[in-house]
Order: C-alpha cells, then sequence, then structure tokens
C-alpha cells in the first residue's frame, strides 16, 4: 500500500484530517486527528511509556509549550535553527534551497550547508523559479521559530520549537527534588512548533506536530558503565554503511565501533525493540550516522533511526549526543549551577537525545500495516491488537427477536474493559470489512443462539477465522490479545 492509500484510509476512517476544511482555505501544515486517530496515538505513547520512559525509570514532565527569549538565546536556536531559501526575482514566491535543489537537479545537499554552496548548485544547474522561470536572488536563512508577544506589552517569546528546552532548565530543580542519580531519564511528550517554508505530504512535514522527547543526564567518562547493557547487547540493529543498512548485535556494533560506545548502543536497542513491537518492519530501518553539515548545531555525534516507506526514508528519530552543549549554555545565560554530584565527583552531565516523530511515526505503522486482501476482495489495516483504537466490533446479526437488547447489554460490559463499537445496521459481511479497514482485530456477533446458550461468534481479522465462545469468556480472550506486550 502507497501514501495515497494511506491517505484515503485516513480521511475516511477518522484518522486525519486537514485542519479548518469547511473553510477551503486552511493553512498547510496543519492536521487533525480523527476519533480513530487519537486512539492510535494514545495506545502508541502508552507503549512507548512502557517501552522505554518506565523501563529504566525516567521521570516526565509537562512544560510550557511558550517560552522565554532568553531560554532560546542560550540554546543557540535564534541564531542557528533556519532553513535555506530562495526568492525569485520575478514572482517573488519562495522555495526551501535544498529541495527545490534536489527535485529540479537530483542533487543532494544538506540543508545545514553553507550559503554559498546553494548558490553555486543554483548557477551550475541553472536552476530557475519552478512558477514562472524566473531568476533566484541568493540564499538566505529563514528562522522557523513562531514569535508570540506576551501580555499589552508585547514581551518577545517564542512557541517551542523542540519539547527538550523545558527539560534542560528544569534539570537542577529535577535532580534535586526527585532525589536524581546519573544516569537519569527525563521524558516529555507535547506539541511542537515550526514556521515550516513547504509543509507537505499531510503527517510528514508539520507546523504543528507531537514529539516525544526523552533527554538522558550522563557523566561523560562512564559511558562504558551502563549496568543493564547485557539485556541488549544480543539485539538485532541494522546500522547504514557505505552501501547499504548491515544487521548486527549492538555488542558487535560497540566493538566494531560503529556506536561509539554502550551507552548510545543501548538506547539504539530499545529503540529498536520499540519499534517492532509497533509493527514497523524493521527489515526496513537503520540507524544512519550524520556527517558533519548534516547534523544539529547541538550535536557532537548523531544517528537518525530511519524507516524505508513507498515515499522514500523517513527520519522517525532524531538520537543526538548533545554533550554538555545545552546545560552548559543555560548555566551561562542563567548563572545558575547545573553542577550535579555523582557519587563523589561533581559533573556537569552530557546529555543523549531520543528525539521521536510522533506524526511519522503514525503514518509509517499504517503504511506498514494496510494490507490489500485481494483474494478476499477486502482491505485489511493489521495494526498490533493492543494498537488498535477499536479492539472489537459487537455487532447483532439482525435487530429484532430481542438480539438488539442482548447485543446492548454484551456491549456495555465489554466497553468498560475494551475499546468497543456498537453496530447494528447493514450486512454483516460490509460490517465486518469495516473493522477490517479501521484495524479492529475481533468482531463479536450476537444471534438467535446467543439467546439460547450465552454464546457468541468471534471473527479474527487476520485470518477471518470464526469460533463459537462464551459470553463469559469474551473478556479473557480479548485481554490475553489487546494487553500491551
Amino acid at each position: 500500500m502507497n501514501y495515497e492509500n494511506v491517505m484515503k484510509l485516513a480521511l475516511e476512517r477518522g484518522f486525519y484530517f486537514p485542519s479548518c476544511e469547511v473553510y477551503g482555505d486552511a493553512q498547510a501544515g496543519f492536521w487533525e486527528y480523527g476519533p480513530s486517530g487519537v486512539g492510535l496515538k494514545n495506545k502508541f505513547l502508552e507503549l512507548w511509556r512502557r517501552e522505554l520512559v518506565r523501563r529504566d525509570g525516567m521521570l516526565e514532565i509537562d512544560g510550557s509549550q511558550i517560552m522565554s527569549k532568553s531560554v532560546f538565546e542560550a540554546s543557540g536556536h535564534l541564531g542557528s535553527f533556519a532553513d535555506p531559501i530562495i526568492k525569485c526575482t520575478n514572482c517573488k514566491s519562495t522555495f526551501r534551497a535544498d529541495r527545490t535543489i534536489a527535485e529540479m537537479a537530483k542533487i543532494d545537499i544538506p540543508e545545514s550547508a553553507d550559503l554559498e554552496d546553494f548558490d553555486k548548485a543554483i548557477k551550475e544547474n541553472d536552476i530557475k523559479c519552478p512558477k514562472c522561470k524566473g531568476t533566484f536572488e541568493n540564499t538566505k536563512k529563514f528562522n522557523m521559530m513562531f514569535k508570540v508577544g506576551i501580555g499589552p506589552e508585547e514581551e518577545i517569546a517564542y512557541l517551542r520549537p523542540e519539547t527538550c528546552q523545558s527539560i534542560f532548565v528544569d534539570f537542577p530543580r529535577l535532580f534535586k527534588i526527585m532525589r536524581g542519580k546519573l544516569p537519569l531519564g527525563i521524558a516529555q511528550v507535547g506539541k511542537s512548533f515550526r514556521n515550516e517554508i513547504a509543509p507537505r505530504q499531510s503527517l510528514l512535514r508539520l507546523r504543528e506536530f507531537y514529539q516525544a522527547e526523552i533527554e538522558v543526564f550522563c557523566n561523560p567518562a562512564r559511558l562504558q558503565e551502563i549496568e543493564r547493557f547485557e539485556e541488549i547487547q544480543d539485539t538485532v540493529i541494522r546500522v547504514q554503511t557505505e552501501s547499504e543498512p548491515v544487521s548486527m548485535t549492538c555488542k558487535e556494533a560497540v566493538e566494531r565501533k560503529i556506536i561509539p560506545n554502550k551507552f548510545v548502543a543501548y538506547y539504539l536497542g530499545i529503540l529498536t525493540e520499540f519499534y517492532e513491537k509497533t509493527g514497523i518492519d524493521i527489515t526496513k530501518s537503520r540507524f544512519r550516522k550524520l556527517g558533519e553539515k548534516e547534523k544539529a548545531f547541538y550535536a557532537e555525534v548523531a544517528f537518525d533511526f530511519e524507516v524505508e516507506t513507498t515515499i522514500g526514508w523517513l527520519e522517525l528519530v532524531a538520537c543526538n549526543y548533545r554533550s554538555d552543549y545545552d546545560l552548559s549554555s543555560h548555566a551561562k545565560k542563567s548563572k545558575e549551577k547545573f553542577e550535579v554530584m555523582d557519587n563523589d565527583e561533581k559533573v556537569l552531565p552530557h546529555v543523549f537525545e531520543i528525539s521521536m516523530g510522533i506524526d511519522r511515526s503514525l503514518y509509517t505503522i499504517l503504511e506498514h500495516s494496510l494490507k490489500d486482501d485481494k483474494e478476499n476482495e477486502r482491505t485489511v489495516l493489521s495494526l498490533k491488537p493492543y494498537l488498535s483504537p477499536i479492539h472489537v466490533g459487537v455487532l447483532s446479526l439482525v435487530k429484532k427477536d430481542g438480539l438488539k437488547e442482548k447485543t446492548d447489554e454484551i456491549y456495555v460490559k465489554l466497553k468498560r474493559k475494551f475499546d468497543a463499537f456498537l453496530d447494528h445496521s447493514g450486512a454483516i459481511g460490509r460490517r465486518y470489512r469495516r473493522l477490517d479497514e479501521i484495524g479492529s482485530p475481533f468482531a463479536v456477533t450476537v444471534d438467535h443462539q446467543t439467546l439460547e446458550d450465552e454464546t457468541v461468534t468471534i471473527r479474527m481479522r487476520d485470518s477471518m477465522e470464526q469460533k463459537r465462545v462464551k459470553v463469559s469468556e469474551l473478556d479473557s480472550i480479548l485481554g490475553e490479545y489487546t494487553s500491551f506486550p
């Protein structure tokens, strides 16, 4: 299944759709999750908390979306968080320089390259404006943060471009009041805002988007001493080499110095295990080490976790070793102390970041799970049962003879524990197909025999197998399959 198939599913089954679409002039880059999308997103985040946050006893915060100008002066975003843009001298249209060059000349230039590199590529390849064939002005930098004015005096502040800065500025307080000990992971889920020049392809490049970020504060002298490395040393990860991704264990990656140390390898390993549990095809994944001109300005070493889709490789997670860049910058700007004690040693912690794009992850899960079952003439969204927005559909064979009332009774009991959907109308086969398409792993059908012996037919989404079970057994059957692993 491709991008168009996923978009059709998303719009027709309530996963996501454009914001303010009734007005027809809604700004690009803003999308909204419908009921199915919210169900999938919430379960994805619960799995993230179980597999990453709670695994190591990390802390979770919920920081402000609007932050002081001082924060971004210290972080470097005011000076460095910018995309290269080019403006047509004729029609005045503005474009991303790197993307325009890639699309029109098939040349990949990192967005962090020097401005002169873009101008040179445009000149040498005679690239003209896609709209009017005009020439371009010299490449400039465009800061992507949204500026806001606070109060009647319009004090300058910004919508956060990433969720992590509140983690950094809150670190001294959190370490103290939570009796922290290095290494310490602090996590946050929330919205970030970037004034993208050319948002496109629904959830893949947004101006308002969800992130799930983890910042692990560590002693840089002890990156080979992580206690739980043995738990993932045999976990297979895929690392991009010069030609293609190669599978190897985390232990092998460290021994071959492909991954710099056990500390980084540990988190790449548990990240791989997490995404495997989401249903994404891990054989189509890779960790790609970024070059000097590709990585973010704050990163010392960076790996992108990317997954192959029908529209190319998508970056789902940025894994950045930020060293002490953030804490030292905020300490200098705020004049506050950010050093902490690690046993008997005072240390300014370094930070390893796992910055996850939730929207892109959900798109990839949908594409990898959407199947065209031609043999049975149906579309199936084969989500992991614990991620499905609807766990079970509860259907009456007909609405008469007391079946509607019995179906309602079973539905009321099930919806206390599971995400259940009640459906009385239409042909039973058509109702099954609708549930298949939204990803519901089970359908329970109430018929006349139910009134006689308290049994129902339960149908499995993927195999289409049907079997007779007692109503009293539904809780345990559904619970076994829909519980998180």
